[in-house]
């Protein structure tokens, strides 16, 4: 497109005999291939045979034009292909050669992180609330909108590469003048028809590649939309494995509630008995009335957290609340954490976590426009032209704008440069860069984070096993604490004071070992969201269902945008993504 501008501009002065030729050489310019030029202008000398007074005037100016207008060509070619901005660069990171603890069976670097993670815990209801999810989720749902939004904007940038401004145009007018003006023509007209109809177009040569950048940062965008969707997704998988853990960890909590209370019952019976047989005091009785008394205020409180769990698991799969019944058929169980988890390098993180992808494509897409807040520091090269036709007539006689005489017609280049605006645009370029700056340093950080996570995953995930190891032997000792402790009651070895403690203990014991195998579980699920699995399921699907495309079609036309699937996972070492095709526009 940029030679062909510059061929436009020769055309006219060769057209006008001003110029000879021009030749296209390889030169030199900083980033990018170029073109010099060289131009001859020819002359304008009296033609031998032609008397000296008959040169028609303006010859000399004619030709000072001319070599004015070949200068302007030659500096244009010189400047063609010139790049402004910086090049991309992927940033230094510090990134460990292998995790710091990993001498444990329980954790493997030899195999690659799950990426269907949540089959290892064996529980088909979670398998089944995970894919409903998936469907289902608003969140996502606008997570995968803000992709189209973005490919929009994609075409919107690849549309300014070419004639920015392309118009057609008619119009129709009556005009009356005032009679009371000075100076009239002989012929003059009071009354007339004005009738016009055109097309004009307006393009500026990307000579400093400045809309080239705008599509290279959209793309990036683009992109990094695509990664914040399969974040989104690794985000919502992790959550709904969490709030189903939750759900079954309050489940288990009420059962091993009304369980202790039938046992705290039966004490109660047995110190009823001892004391209708005056075998023991009122206190007894009381002491085993208040027990019973608390363990039966706590299940409700329980009931509640477990509804509240329950919403927001219904939340997440984007249903009306109380629709879960039938997705939690089962085993009411907490579901056992998997016995190995595969967690591989720390550099298969950095290659498979969308959110610093995300990250890395903000900076690339930012680097850009850099380059585009500096090219307006240069001239600015556009071509315009315009034709069509128009005529007046008087005010009885019918139109003539449609005569070939009426045919009129514009064209050539222009340049301009805003060379002085107190430091706007150099300040534009300092911000964008102080913007890139910021991106940069938050993708460093999102890289010591995310090995941050999953460092925190795998010391989380082994010591809670240590834990819940030892916390289900004290839990034994209790239980056999509270049997002991009720037949040496029953046969007045003891007082009820110690079965009471028993069965405190039991019921503390009990529920802090529930709470350590939800805390496994939920470890677990931390380690897998920070090991960044989970988004391939998405690789190959839309990223809006159909019920909503079919929806906005039916609005608007979105030509071929919801057919495409864009993928941003790359190994470590791939370049930065290279300019896209053009989009329909």
């Amino acid at each position: 497109m940029t030679l062909f501008f510059l061929q436009v501009m020769r055309s006219l002065l060769v057209r006008r005999g001003l110029l000879v030729c021009v030749r296209y050489v390889p030169g030199q310019c900083p980033g990018a291939s170029t073109l010099l030029s060289v131009i001859k202008v020819a002359p304008q000398e009296p033609n031998p045979g032609m008397p000296v007074e008959s040169i028609k005037p303006g010859t000399a100016q004619r030709y000072l034009n001319a070599r004015f207008a070949a200068t302007l060509v030659s500096a244009a070619l010189t400047l063609t292909g010139c790049a402004v901005g910086p090049h991309y660069v992927r940033p230094t990171l510090k990134v460990n050669d292998h995790w710091s603890t990993t001498a444990s069976p329980q954790i493997s670097t030899q195999l690659a992180a799950d990426s269907a993670w949540w089959k290892a815990f064996n529980d088909p209801a979670l398998e089944r609330l995970i894919q409903l999810a998936y469907s289902q989720n608003l969140s996502l749902q606008v997570a995968g909108l803000r992709i189209m939004e973005a490919r929009a904007e994609l075409g919107i940038a690849t549309g300014y590469r070419y004639p920015q401004s392309q118009q057609a145009s008619a119009s129709v007018s009556r005009v009356g003048l005032s009679q009371n003006t000075v100076n009239k023509p002989p012929d003059f007209t009071r009354d007339f028809w004005d009738e016009q109809i055109g097309f004009d177009v307006s393009w500026e040569a990307d000579f400093w590649r400045k809309y080239s950048k705008a599509v290279k940062a959209q793309h990036a965008a683009y992109m990094s939309s695509v990664a914040d969707y399969q974040n989104a997704l690794v985000s919502l998988s992790a959550e709904v494995a969490r709030t189903y853990v939750v759900v079954r960890t309050f489940q288990e909590l009420i059962e091993q509630s009304r369980q202790n209370l039938r046992v705290q019952e039966e004490s109660l019976r047995i110190a009823n008995v001892r004391f209708r047989n005056g075998a023991t005091s009122q206190l007894d009785v009381s002491q085993a009335q208040a027990q019973v008394g608390s363990t039966r205020a706590s299940i409700p409180q329980l009931e509640i957290s477990l509804a509240q769990s329950e919403n927001a698991l219904s939340t997440l799969l984007g249903q009306p609340t109380g629709s879960l019944q039938n997705l939690l058929q089962g085993p009411q169980a907490i579901p056992p954490a998997p016995t190995q988890v595969a967690v591989g390098i720390p550099a298969e993180v950095l290659r498979r976590r969308p959110d610093i992808r995300s990250a890395e494509l903000v900076a690339m897409a930012q680097s850009e426009r850099i380059g585009i807040a500096k090219a307006d520091l240069y001239p600015h090269f556009v071509l315009s032209g315009a034709f069509g036709l128009h005529g007046t007539t008087p005010g009885a006689a019918s139109f003539n704008f449609l005569d070939p005489a009426s045919l009129f017609f514009a064209v050539g280049p222009r340049v301009y440069w805003q060379f002085f605006d107190y430091g706007r645009t150099k300040n534009r370029v300092r911000v964008e860069d102080a913007r890139f700056q910021q991106a940069v340093i938050t993708y460093q950080d999102s890289v010591l984070k995310a090995s941050q996570e999953v460092e925190d995953g795998i010391v989380g995930f082994l010591k809670v096993l240590e834990a819940t190891s030892a916390q289900q032997d004290a839990v034994t000792a209790a239980r056999q604490s509270v049997e002991i402790a009720v037949v040496q009651y029953r046969e007045g070895a003891v007082d009820f004071q110690r079965v009471l403690d028993a069965e405190r203990s039991q019921l503390q014991q009990e529920n802090e070992l529930v709470h350590l195998r939800s805390s496994a579980a939920t470890n677990v699920i931390s380690l897998y969201k920070a090991l960044g699995g989970g988004w391939e399921m998405s690789v190959g699907q839309p990223f809006v269902n159909n019920a909503t495309r079919i929806e906005m079609e039916r609005r608007t036309n979105w030509g071929n945008l919801f057919s495409t699937q864009p993928t941003t996972a790359h190994s470590k070492n791939s370049p930065p993504p290279s300019e896209p095709p053009p989009p329909q526009r």
